[in-house]
Order: structure tokens, then sequence, then C-alpha cells
């Protein structure tokens, strides 16, 4: 019986936090700190685990949630820097008059623009950021929606400049017991940590090539007067090329230089060639598709909010070469942190941290503001406000609307991250019981056995539908995916890679985008129409991945460091 009452209890966080957040339309505000207490009443009474380390494991929880909330302040501080200077305007401008073809302004602005938005600032930002530019277009505000809902794939697990990575999974995996193991083979945590970036670079560049054609299919299906598959079908040389121009550099990049640049780099590189492509019309089919007349669309495609043009452009006259410019030096000075050793020595200096809190051995936690990529989008936002000589008023608006965000995903990460800790360094209790990451997966791995690779994607998608983010779902289920490898023999990396390849494709269904989304275009309440035309791509992304996952563990033999692999 006490054999699976543990694991059931071990379960019970993620379950109650499902049943809250889904079955009870809690606010997240409001149920996680319900869901930290219940796993810390957990950790105490069924774990063993003493008071003072379940207080250092939250303390070690807040100085990783600081760590985050610098990195997203950076990201949306920037964006709204840039909406306020003029160069999310000037960037528009440059897509005017590539094609009057929905479709290819559909590939371009929403997904290719949209993939860049999410490699630099992330968190439902691209969404929020394209539907309007799409309804500035044209488009009518449930098709701006339900495509900028797509955007939140491929492109998500290195959004906010590799977040979901760089936080999501070191946060959420025991990486001081990894890093003993990996050492006593010959091996080191950042090999691995390239190990798992690389894979889950090459999952999504596998997956992600149809994801173009899929987004602009859906939309003439749903919004055509024809409600075509067919017309959708036409674009597919073009949209299939589109897809390759981002997903290769894509791909070299995640395995090249890390988490911090593949959404970024795919669609500079992706907006360079497919955009003169499309201006001299190669691969584009003969018809060109539009919307029907916007006096028969339905009431529930148009929005209660009106978007011109002149809204989505700004009032400062900026260079489409200007507007671009605060990106490139994102882009630049990012990869000279991580490459120039002296100047990446530099950034590190400077570290704030606290090792074996509270006297807890192995729960230790730090903060390098500088060297973390929230530090380096604040050194581009003073370069922007100088570049783009911003007025004090248009810089305190950014402030504040930025600051604004912030305070809102702050108090859900304060217990979010905290319980997730609380979770990992369970291991070490009074009841000698193994941590409740790795009762999960026992159980897991006893039940489903060799299939459970198929299912693993879906997890990480359940994740993010539940907690609204990539981050987090690493955050609270990369050890149990970790934990569940190991039970079964197989590669962690990939497991771990497949846990935030899921966690990516989950985005398209949480509930948090769509509500973001939304708002900006003035849908909110038709929340549940966006959600069953996003859930045919997500479904197509979840069962492709667990395929991949299959052949790579089965026919291939993927295999890690932590295998002797």
């Amino acid at each position: 019986m006490e054999s699976t009452l543990l694991p059931l209890l071990a379960f019970l966080p993620l379950v109650l936090a499902g049943v809250l957040l889904i079955g009870f339309r809690m606010a997240a505000k409001v149920a996680m700190p319900i869901v930290f207490l219940v796993t810390a009443v957990i950790a105490l009474f069924a774990w063993d685990m003493t008071f003072n380390r379940v207080l250092a494991s939250t303390f070690q929880g807040l100085i990783l949630t600081v760590s985050i909330l610098w990195i997203i302040f950076g990201a949306i501080l920037l964006l709204n820097t840039l909406k306020h200077s003029g160069g999310i305007a000037a960037i528009r401008n440059g897509f005017s008059g590539i094609s009057p073809d929905r479709r290819v302004q559909a590939i371009i602005v929403a997904w290719l623009f949209g993939c860049f938005i999410e490699g630099a600032s992330g968190f439902g930002t691209p969404a929020a950021v394209a539907a309007p530019l799409l309804v500035a277009l044209g488009f009518p505000a449930l098709a701006a929606v339900v495509v900028g809902m797509m955007i939140q794939s491929t492109p998500v697990s290195f959004g906010a400049v590799g977040t979901p990575i760089v936080v999501g999974v070191s946060g959420g995996i025991n990486r001081e017991a990894i890093s003993e193991q990996l050492s006593a083979q010959g091996g080191s945590w950042l090999e691995y940590f390239r190990l798992i970036t690389a894979e889950v670079a090459i999952v999504h560049g596998i997956v992600g090539i149809l994801m173009p054609l899929i987004l602009v299919l859906i939309m003439v299906r749903f919004f055509g007067a024809n409600r075509s598959w067919k017309e959708g079908l036409s674009i597919a040389p073009f949209a299939i090329f589109a897809g390759v121009c981002f997903v290769v550099p894509y791909m070299l990049a995640g395995i090249l230089l890390g988490p911090e640049f593949p959404s970024m780099i795919g669609a500079m590189v992706g907006l360079a060639i497919v955009v003169p492509a499309a201006r001299k019309g190669f691969l584009l089919p003969k018809d060109t598709w539009d919307f029907p007349p916007s006096t028969s669309w339905p009431d529930e495609w148009i929005g209660k909010i009106e978007i011109k043009l002149e809204q989505v452009a700004g009032k400062t006259p900026i260079s489409t070469f200007m507007g671009w410019t605060p990106y490139v030096l994102l882009a630049v000075i990012l990869v000279a942190s991580r490459t120039i050793a002296p100047f990446r020595d530099f950034l590190t200096s400077l570290s704030v941290g606290w090792s074996n809190i509270l006297g807890e051995a192995g729960v230790s936690g730090s903060i390098q503001p500088l060297y973390l990529p929230g530090g380096i989008l604040l050194m581009v936002v003073l370069l922007t406000i100088a570049l783009h000589r911003m007025r004090g008023s248009e810089v305190k608006a950014a402030f504040s609307e930025s600051t604004k965000t912030i305070l809102g995903a702050g108090f859900v990460l304060i217990f979010t991250i905290p319980m997730v800790r609380i979770l990992i360094n369970s291991g070490v209790n009074a009841s000698d019981l193994v941590s409740m990451p790795v009762a999960m997966a026992q159980f897991v791995a006893d039940g489903v056995g060799s299939v459970y690779p198929f299912f693993a994607p879906a997890v990480g998608a359940l994740g993010a539908f539940i907690a609204g983010s990539n981050t987090v779902s690493n955050l609270m289920l990369a050890d149990f995916q970790f934990n569940v490898a190991q039970q079964l023999g197989l590669s962690t990396a990939m497991m771990v890679a497949l846990q935030a390849v899921g966690a990516a494709a989950g985005n398209m269904i949480a509930i948090h985008n769509v509500v973001a989304a939304s708002a900006t275009v003035g849908l909110l309440g038709r929340e549940g129409t966006t959600l069953r035309k996003t859930i045919l791509p997500t479904i197509y992304y979840l069962v492709f991945t667990g395929l991949i996952a299959l052949i790579a563990f089965y026919v291939l033999g993927v295999s890690d460091p932590l295998m002797g692999g």
C-alpha cells in the first residue's frame, strides 16, 4: 500500500496545480501558493524532510526566481523600449509591400518575425505583438490570435534568449548530483548541458520545418471563403522553403552556440532570405489568397478593439536598419559574452550567491547579474535609448509597462520555483526515501514501460498547459523526466530534451498565452474558440516528436555521458 501511496502523494502537487488552474479556473496567483503549501506539508510529514531543508530549498527557489525575473524584465523592457522609440514600427515598415497574399504575410510577419520576437522576449510576447500587427494589416482578430498562437512552438524552447533551457532545465534537474556523476566518468556539466541543447534544437528543427505550412493551412481552412485545405496546399513549396530557411540556422546555432541564440538567429537568417525571395515571387503560387470581405465576417472573428497601422507604427520616424539595430547588438553582445574569454570573465566576476543554504549540503544558489541575459538586455536598452534619441517620457513609459508585467509574473514564480526545489531536494530525509521526482518516475516506468518516450513530450506539454510557460514546465517536470529515463536505462539528456520540446508545443494551448494575445485585439472571452483550432498543430507536434523519440532511443540507440556513452 505504502509503495503506491507515496508516488501518488509525490504526484499530488502537480495534479493539484492542474485541478485548481483548469478544473476550478483559479488564478495562478491564488492556486500556486496553495500548491506550495501542500508540497511543503507532504515534504515534512510524508517524506520526513527537516523543516530546515524545506526552508533552505525555498530560499534556493527564490534565488532562482530572481534570476528568471531579471531575464524576463530585460526582455520585456527591450520590447517596450522599441515600441515607444518607434523601433517596432520601423521593423514593421520593412515588411510592407512584400506581397498582397495573406498566406505570405502570415509566414513572414507572423512566423519569421514572431519567431524572432520569441527568441528575444519570450513569455507569450510574440502572439501579443503579432496579433495586433496582423489585425492592422487587415486580418480578422480571431485569425490573428490563432496564427499568433502557432508561433508559440518551435522557437519557444530558446525564447527570451534561452530562458527555458538556461534556467528551466538547469534549475529543474539536480545539477549538483549530475555534475558529480559526470566528473566520476570524466565528463562535465557543460558538455551534458550542450548535448541537451543540441538535441532540443535538432528535434524542434525536424518537426518545425512544416510549421509555416500548418500555420497557413489552419488559417485558410478556418478563415477562408471556401474553407479549403487545398488553397493552403498551393503555397506549400514557399512555406516549406521558409521552414527550411528558419530551422537550418536554428539547428546550427543550437549545436554550435548554445541555447541563447537559435530562435533569433534562425529568424534573422530566415527573414534575410525569405523576404527578398517573396519580393521576387520565388516559389509563390499563381493564385493570390485573401480573406472574404470584412462585411461578411462572423461576429466571433471581430475584436472589440480597432487597430490601425498608424497606432502600430508609432510616431518617431526611424529607418528599418535603426529599428533592427538593438536586436543585432543583442545578438552580437550575447555571442561575445559566451565566446570571448576576457569579456566572459569580466561579466561572471560579479556573482551573488549562498552556498549550502542554512547549512544544508548541496542546496546552493547564485546570481550573475551581468552574465545572465537580463544584464546584457539592460545594456542594449541603454544603448537603444541613446541610439533612438528617446525622450524621458518614452523611457518612463517603457519602464512602467515592463514593471507591471514583471510584478504579475513574479508573484506566481515566487511560489512555483520554491515548490519545485522542495521536490528535487526531498531525497535527503529521515526515512531514507528516494526524492519525490524519483518516486514518480519509478511509478510511471513500472506502469508504462518502454513506450513511455512516445508520451514524454505530451507530459511536457501538459506542464506548459497548466503553468502557461515552457520554463515553468521544465522546472516542474525535467527532474521527473530525467529519472524516468534512468529507470528505463535510456538517455537522460534526450528525455530532458523531449520534455523541453513538448513544453514548447504546449504553449500553443497555454491559456495564459491565449488570454494575453486575445486581450491585445479585444477578443477576451473567446479563448475556447482559439484553443479548438490550436489543438490541431499541438497534436501534430507531440505525435511527431513522440515518434522521433522512439526512433532515437530504439533504432538509433542515442546515449549520453551518464550512460557511459
